[in-house]
């Protein structure tokens, strides 16, 4: 759930072996989980995970929402992207080598995190973004059953961060889990200059109506004032929006959101993290998790691992095509 605006956000393989003498089928079922990498950083400290780190990590675990109902992908096929400048046919897939990323670093934004309820006061001081003073963090949104946006945000950005880092990318985490609260809205825009990062997401988890559902993405507008001026990366989030939108759709089969923005588009203006970002950045609200079928998407680990992959997919294409 990204700022405090009033209105609603835009928040395998079944392997058949033929023995000489017999059929034997072999059913290999599941999904594969990633666990956290890195936590031997300091506090306070945006986490960097490199290619060759990515082949000792370990795999996040499946964790979920005990009371959630786990459920299947979605079997409607997913729909194909439409046209866009970088893929006239909606169909070319993004380069995915071993060392396809190698010399590229990638900022991801996990929002929120999952101690500021316990950080009111801290969260709660405004910071200037520029053309407003907002609230340095929230505490985000839940499910019905209490799973979080925190925990939901963090987990899809290590799984997003793993499949980067075998791709070759350097892959910095705002925060992994390692903060107490925070950080501040500012601070996060400022953390890929600091990264000198090629490009940033900062993933989400929508709290709309409950009747409402679908994701969408949210790209910058163009914002000078005060100390912001994201004038040289309103063109390239653009491309990095359309790109997110269309990998994201096709992995996880999740509709556009169906209660705010348009073919699950937004620009904003009063959002810090992108006012003030200096490198190419957009907002992903992944679902609406106050609606009952998101929700269930949304706690079941072998869905965030297709959002994790739209995620991936979409900034991998963004720096392999132009």
């Amino acid at each position: 759930m990204t700022g405090t605006a009033p209105r609603p956000r835009l928040s395998t393989p079944l392997r058949v072996t033929t023995a000489v003498a017999a059929v034997v089928p072999l059913c290999t079922a599941g999904w594969f989980g990633w666990r956290a990498l890195d936590h031997s950083h300091p506090a306070g400290a945006a986490v960097a995970v490199s290619a060759p780190a990515a082949a000792q990590a370990a795999a996040p675990a499946d964790t979920a929402d005990p009371t959630a109902t786990p459920v299947a992908p979605p079997t409607a096929p997913p729909v194909a992207p439409p046209p866009t400048a970088d893929d006239p046919t909606g169909t070319a897939a993004p380069a995915a080598g071993a060392n396809g990323l190698a010399g590229r670093t990638v900022l991801l934004d996990p929002g929120h995190n999952p101690g500021n309820s316990a950080h009111t006061a801290e969260i709660n001081r405004k910071v200037d973004i520029g053309n407003a003073r907002k609230e340095c963090d929230t505490t985000g949104t839940e499910t019905d059953a209490g799973y979080t946006e925190a925990e939901y945000t963090l987990d899809v950005s290590r799984r997003a961060r793993a499949i980067l880092a075998a791709r070759g990318a350097t892959v910095v985490l705002v925060q992994d889990g390692d903060r107490p609260w925070g950080p501040c809205i500012d601070e996060r825009a400022k953390a890929g200059a600091d990264a000198h990062a090629d490009v940033a997401v900062s993933v989400h988890g929508d709290g709309g109506p409950a009747g409402g559902s679908g994701f969408h993405v949210i790209m910058p507008a163009r914002v000078v004032a005060g100390k912001a001026d994201n004038s040289a990366i309103v063109e390239p989030s653009h491309r990095l929006g359309l790109l997110l939108r269309d990998r994201f759709r096709t992995a996880t089969g999740e509709p556009y959101a169906d209660y705010v923005a348009s073919q699950g588009l937004d620009t904003r203006s009063d959002l810090g993290g992108l006012n003030l970002s200096t490198v190419p950045k957009v907002f992903i609200e992944c679902g609406n998790m106050r609606n009952p079928t998101d929700a269930k998407r949304m706690t079941d680990p072998q869905w965030r691992q297709q959002a994790a992959q739209g995620i991936a997919d979409a900034l991998t294409a963004f720096l392999t095509t132009r």
